[in-house]
């Protein structure tokens, strides 16, 4: 059986990298819809390494008919169409921020909680966390079975691609102005990103927190488990692909590092590099392209009871957002789209 998927933002990063990578799945996909906004129509965008697709106007597509759509248009235009999609009959698989918290909207990711597609019937829709969210989760998932995780304290490192193309364009055009000795202009950024690192990613809410601090504490409850207590700072890097994570954990049971090092190994979606040697560890320009969340530097903290530092590295246009938006949708067609067919 072949469904009718659309792609919504498909002229994005991450738009452009959810076709991609549903060709390079075998996505059972019987037509693929390229949608945007005006301004991009007739535009065209690639699926897989053959087929073209000439973008559709998103105000104007009729969704009835179709059956899945990915959503990655930005939170504002995903407010307005992924419930009108969902009205249509189509269930939308959204990438956005606006429905993540949503209590009946499930957040999603297939290796922490697959279970949780089951709720997508009751608004017909299913949020995709955040890129940081989702490659720290993949992570603390099997410590957390094995000794309870207590408490996490995370500091990101986050590529520049996660504030979209724009951002990347300022990256590289400060780069080459620094090296010219032309002015640096920021425009996407608060201050200037080549060459430098700044701890500010999205809003300031009322605490002191960024909302991308705040939303590493809020999704990794909602995803997996509300009694885990969180604190975040989050960086923006001057690297194109690839967010970096220093993580910290405490646990309720004693857990070593040998055990970590094993429960990782046999964990779904995770790739351990942990050689205590110089360049024995992953870095961000390490990991583009592949789909694993990768994890090095595990070693025991002792300065608490039952502790644990590790680095966690992911591609997040690809685990971070298309990769995890396109398992979700195999989740779906696997366990309840293909049941209620039959």
């Amino acid at each position: 059986m072949g469904y009718r998927v659309a792609v919504i933002g498909a002229t994005g990063n991450v738009g452009r990298e959810m076709l991609a990578t549903l060709a390079a799945r075998n996505f059972p996909a019987s037509e693929v819809i390229a949608l945007a906004s005006e301004r991009s129509v007739g535009m065209e965008v690639s699926y897989g390494e053959v087929d073209i697709l000439k973008v559709r106007d998103l105000a104007t597509f009729d969704f009835k008919g179709t059956d899945i759509a990915l959503s990655s248009p930005g939170a504002k235009v995903s407010a307005i169409y992924s419930p009108k999609a969902a009205k249509a009959g189509c269930v939308v698989i959204d990438n956005t921020s606006h429905f993540r918290m949503d209590p009946d909207v499930p957040l999603v990711v297939p290796e922490v909680n697959p279970q949780a597609v089951a709720d997508h019937t009751k608004r017909g829709i299913i949020a995709n966390p955040n890129c940081s969210t989702i490659q720290m989760v993949v992570a603390l998932k099997p410590l957390h079975d094995l000794a309870g995780i207590r408490r996490v304290v995370v500091s990101t490192y986050q590529s520049v691609s996660g504030a979209g193309k724009e951002a990347m364009d300022e990256l590289f055009s400060q780069t080459r102005a620094i090296y010219v000795n032309d002015p640096v202009e920021s425009k996407k950024f608060t201050k200037q990103i080549a060459f430098n690192v700044i701890p500010q990613i999205d809003v300031f809410i009322d605490d002191g927190s960024t909302k991308e601090e705040w939303k590493m504490v809020v999704e990794t409850k909602k995803i997996l488990d509300a009694k885990i207590a969180v604190t975040a700072t989050c960086v923006r890097v001057p690297v194109f692909i690839g967010h970096s994570e220093a993580v910290n954990i405490e646990c309720e049971r004693p857990i070593t590092v040998e055990q970590a090092r094993a429960a990782l190994r046999r964990a779904p979606g995770v790739a351990v590099v942990d050689h205590r040697v110089e360049g024995g560890y992953v870095s961000p320009v390490e990991c583009v392209g592949e789909d694993q969340v990768f994890v090095s530097r595990i070693r025991e903290d002792y300065t608490v009871e039952n502790g644990l530092n590790f680095w966690v590295v992911s591609d997040n246009l690809r685990k971070g957002a298309a990769l995890n938006t396109i398992q979700i949708a195999e989740v779906l067609i696997g366990e309840y789209m293909k049941a209620a067919a039959e």
